[in-house]
Parts: structure tokens; C-alpha cells; sequence
């Protein structure tokens, strides 16, 4: 069994133990952070819980205890979402060689518990070399907003390296 604490919602903090393997199989399934999950708990009510941490065995990297916090579907919780970039042949830039740099494979979004995100979709249709993807080029789910202030870079199409020597040659 895995120590771990439910904490949050205006009530007392609760300490639990989570099966080993069963909570070993939900971290290697990966985005265990960024779920919410319903929890029983005997002689409780059920509870949806989200995971904000994982301590792990500093050799071993195995878990080691477990922070859970309660939320009800219409708290607003910050989590790390993935992106995901679609329409790879519609691009231009990269039709003729040019490098998607990825510079924010998640974004950190303020979301509804209720409405949690599996990944923002950024579409590269039209994109040419040099473009440069912001935040605010991309449309977000209903009910999110960037953590960020500031319009940030998510990606952009860089020249393969070939093309721009080309360039300084012909300079």
C-alpha cells in the first residue's frame, strides 16, 4: 500500500493508503496529473479527487506517497495541458523543409474541474517559415484561459539548417 492525503473542499485533511499496483498502473498510463479521478473511500462519500504530487523513491523511482486534493466540478484548477499539433502536410514551411520547434509541449491552463481538457489542438494549415505560433493563435476549450498573462510561444517553423546556409552564401 501507497501512504497518501486527501486534501481540500473546506474539510478536515484524510489520510489513506492506495494499492501499490493499482496506482503504479495509473502512472504509467500517463497523464496521472491531470485527471480527475472519483475516489471511495469506506465510510466516506465519494469524492472527486485530482492528484496535485507524487513523491518517489529517490533510487528506485517508485512511489512513495500520494497528495490528492478534493474538488467539486465547478472549481477552477491550473494544470499543465498537452498540446498537440495537427495538419503537418498543409504547411508550406514544411512542405519545403523547414523544422516545427516545439518550444511548449504544455501549456499551463486555469480550467473547470468539470471540463478538463485532453489536449489543446494547434492546426498548422498555411504556416511558412518563420511563423511563429502564439497562444492567441490558438483556440482554447470553452472555459480556459492561459495562466500566462503575456501572448507566449508555443512553436514555430524554423529554415533547415541547409537553407540557411545557402543564404549566408549568398550574402
Amino acid at each position: 500500500m501507497v501512504p497518501g492525503v486527501v486534501y481540500g473542499g473546506g474539510k478536515d485533511p484524510l489520510s489513506i493508503n492506495m494499492p501499490y499496483n493499482a496506482l503504479l498502473k495509473k502512472l504509467k498510463q500517463g497523464r496521472f496529473l491531470s485527471t480527475l479521478f472519483n475516489l471511495k473511500i469506506e465510510g466516506e462519500d465519494d469524492v472527486r479527487v485530482i492528484c496535485r504530487g507524487v513523491q518517489r523513491d529517490v533510487v528506485k523511482d517508485l512511489p512513495t506517497h500520494v497528495d490528492l486534493m478534493r474538488l467539486r466540478r465547478t472549481s477552477r484548477v491550473a494544470l499543465f495541458i498537452h498540446v498537440t499539433f495537427i495538419n503537418h502536410e498543409a504547411s508550406p514551411g514544411l512542405k519545403r523543409g523547414g523544422v516545427l520547434t516545439v518550444v511548449r509541449p504544455e501549456v499551463e491552463l486555469e480550467v473547470l474541474a468539470g471540463d478538463i481538457p485532453d489536449h489543446i489542438t494547434v492546426d498548422l494549415t498555411g504556416k511558412a517559415i518563420g511563423d511563429v505560433i502564439h497562444i492567441s493563435d490558438v483556440v482554447l476549450p470553452e472555459g480556459a484561459k492561459p495562466t500566462i498573462d503575456r501572448d507566449f510561444v508555443i512553436a514555430n517553423i524554423a529554415a533547415p539548417s541547409g537553407l540557411r546556409a545557402e543564404d549566408n552564401a549568398e550574402a
